[in-house]
């Protein structure tokens, strides 16, 4: 159902589906792979509009959660989201592309360059302004007083956030790299379509985003960046998404050496097999206090899911992902 919203979440909490309703029409805009797109001009003038106005509410201690896409991060935010203070933007990437224009790896809202990374350099006092005016109307339209904001990407950007948001809490959510890689390729091949001369998929307009990936990303990392040219020629979905896996997950685990106080990681079979606890450490890490009705939307919500099986990846690949694996204690 649009923004996230079923049964279950209406009955749990009904006053929260007017916040998600707002999030999802006004705040997230609607990325090249859905329908809907004719709502983002106006989605882009709203914003220009709050840019323009004083900022109504405080944006204390925001929380990001970072990871790789289809490792669970939407139920995370979703849960989350149930709580009392909280209003949950899920991949909110048109608000971040009205703050910064270089940040769009997809090219849903534009063709032009982009960057993987970005840094507190590339913050001025206007980029402060700018996201602290939007984030302060979306608490304010909301009826919100914290801002949870899954886009997963941000893992590369935390300096930019940290430069914006001083006082921003990160949720680093981990999970076995089979599931993930083998939900991705699913999802691009379930979603995946071909617009005119364009393919459209995970890895956005005709592969900008693995380009990306690839170009900006790879050289930084030892494992793979002795094989970058052999790995331009991969072609398989879960081949790419397992070399997208493994430099986030090691990016993440370099955010917790760095940022110890405000990185806090989250393992997905953990969250959905002992929600009690796992939820209780996120909310003391954020700042949130117990919330019984969010606790009671997470029993009933979340679920294990079978591990997925170990598949064939490309000898570039496959090395760096099972020492991945072990690292993050997964059996590789």
């Amino acid at each position: 159902m649009p923004a996230q919203i079923d049964y279950l979440y209406i009955k749990t909490r009904p006053t929260k589906v007017i916040s998600r309703l707002i999030s999802y029409a006004f705040f997230e805009g609607r990325p090249i792979t859905t329908r809907g797109r004719w709502i983002n001009p106006l989605v882009f003038a709203l914003f220009e509009m709050e840019k323009r106005l004083p900022r109504i509410r405080k944006v204390d201690k925001p929380v990001f959660i970072l990871g790789t896409g289809r490792s669970g991060t939407t139920i995370l935010g979703v849960v989350l989201s149930m709580h009392r203070d909280v209003g949950f933007l899920n991949e909110p990437k048109a608000l971040w592309h009205s703050v910064h224009s270089g940040e769009d790896l997809i090219g849903s809202y534009s063709r032009g360059p982009a960057r993987y990374r970005l840094g507190a350099e590339d913050v001025t006092e206007r980029t402060v302004r700018d996201a602290h005016r939007i984030f302060s109307a979306y608490l304010a339209l909301t009826n919100s007083r914290r801002v949870v904001d899954k886009y997963p990407e941000l893992i590369f950007r935390v300096p930019f956030v940290r430069a914006i948001f001083p006082d921003a809490k990160f949720l680093f959510l981990v999970r076995n790299g089979w599931d993930t890689c083998t939900s991705i390729r699913r999802w691009s091949e379930r979603l995946g379509v071909r617009v005119d001369e364009e393919v459209h998929d995970w890895w956005g307009v005709d592969n900008r985003k693995w380009r990306l990936l690839v170009e900006q990303v790879l050289p930084e990392v030892p494992c793979f960046r002795d094989n970058i040219e052999e790995i331009k020629g991969i072609s398989d979905h879960a081949d790419m998404a397992a070399i997208e896996w493994v430099v986030t997950m090691k990016e993440g685990l370099r955010l917790l050496d760095e940022y110890p106080g405000e990185v806090h990681m989250v393992r997905y079979e953990e969250f959905v097999s002992y929600p009690e606890r796992t939820i209780g450490e996120m909310l003391r890490f954020c700042a949130l206090s117990p919330d019984d009705k969010l606790l009671s939307y997470a029993r009933s919500a979340l679920h294990r899911v079978e591990p997925r099986r170990p598949f064939r990846l490309h000898p570039a690949v496959e090395p760096a992902f099972r020492v991945t694996m072990r690292s993050l204690g997964y059996d590789a």
